[in-house]
């Protein structure tokens, strides 16, 4: 049967300009598995600084922030944890009696995902894009101990001033470089979009490469990472970010960790309903 919310259920919630399904059915369906009196609703606003008083004031216990609120929310929290700091981002928010604190479980889900793939911090890479979430990846790499980056953008000034703050070198495009690692963090290959069948890097990169890491999560199996597993390469996933981070928001809403068990079943339940922005 179904949780019903009561007067007692504590309310989380996302905020987001295109809100979607996935973060809904992955939390709600944990709430269930655990027994606990919790309920997720995801939320749009057309005025960020009410949206976010009202969490303050309503008790809502938590909030996850996509886009186009990510940078906004910086000056409308009271705290700021270093994984937010870390990239002038914010994608979690959590409420401790009236008192808001940012996180970027996104940085955070980065770093453990390269951890536990022990990728060599040695190992060369190409990051293409330069918005919030590239922001995200560029940082936990730097942090993580990964010197030797390229940030590939179109965008010059952004990608520059990506590249100048985490130490790398900009190029407009890849070139004829072939590094070790390729790391995608655009909508290339994002299911619905114009570029839905395009590969972020060529097929001679990806020859070349000995890792490829597409942060697009929808569809699951993106283009680039079938081609980078045709071709036998070592991956990391979109699906891989989007489950890790909105655990370590679950846990940071209920204090509860659940079992890798419990998380698999959540994410496949989530998937279900088709992986939508979170």
């Amino acid at each position: 049967m179904a949780h019903v919310p009561g007067k007692d259920t504590v309310l989380c919630i996302s905020l987001a300009g295109r809100p979607g399904t996935f973060g809904v059915r992955f939390h709600n369906h944990l709430y269930e598995q655990l027994g606990l009196d919790f309920y997720y609703k995801a939320m749009t606003t057309q005025d960020l600084p009410a949206a976010v008083n009202g969490i303050r004031a309503l008790g809502i216990r938590g909030c996850g922030v996509s886009m186009p609120y990510k940078e906004a929310c910086m000056a409308l929290v009271d705290e700021i944890d270093p994984s937010a700091a870390a990239i002038e981002s914010i994608n979690t928010l959590v409420n401790d009696g009236g008192t808001l604190k940012g996180y970027n479980t996104d940085y955070l889900a980065v770093r453990q995902l390269l951890e536990q793939h022990r990728v060599d911090p040695s190992t060369a890479f190409a990051l293409r894009g330069s918005g919030g979430m590239a922001k995200a990846v560029a940082s936990a790499l730097r942090d993580a101990g990964f010197t030797q980056g390229i940030i590939v953008a179109r965008n010059e000034q952004a990608g520059r001033q990506l590249a100048d703050s985490c130490g790398y070198r900009w190029q407009a495009d890849l070139g004829d470089l072939c590094p070790p690692m390729l790391v995608n963090v655009t909508p290339i290959g994002m299911a619905g979009g114009v570029e839905a069948e395009q590969l972020a890097f060529s097929r001679e990169a990806i020859a070349v490469a000995l890792w490829v890491f597409d942060v697009v999560a929808m569809p699951a199996r993106t283009p680039l990472i079938a081609e980078a597993e045709r071709q036998g390469k070592a991956v990391i996933s979109g699906l891989e970010v989007i489950a890790l981070q909105a655990l370590e928001q679950f846990v940071l809403y209920t204090g509860v960790r659940p079992t890798p068990e419990q998380v698999k079943l959540a994410v496949a339940f989530a998937q279900d309903a088709g992986l939508a922005p979170r």
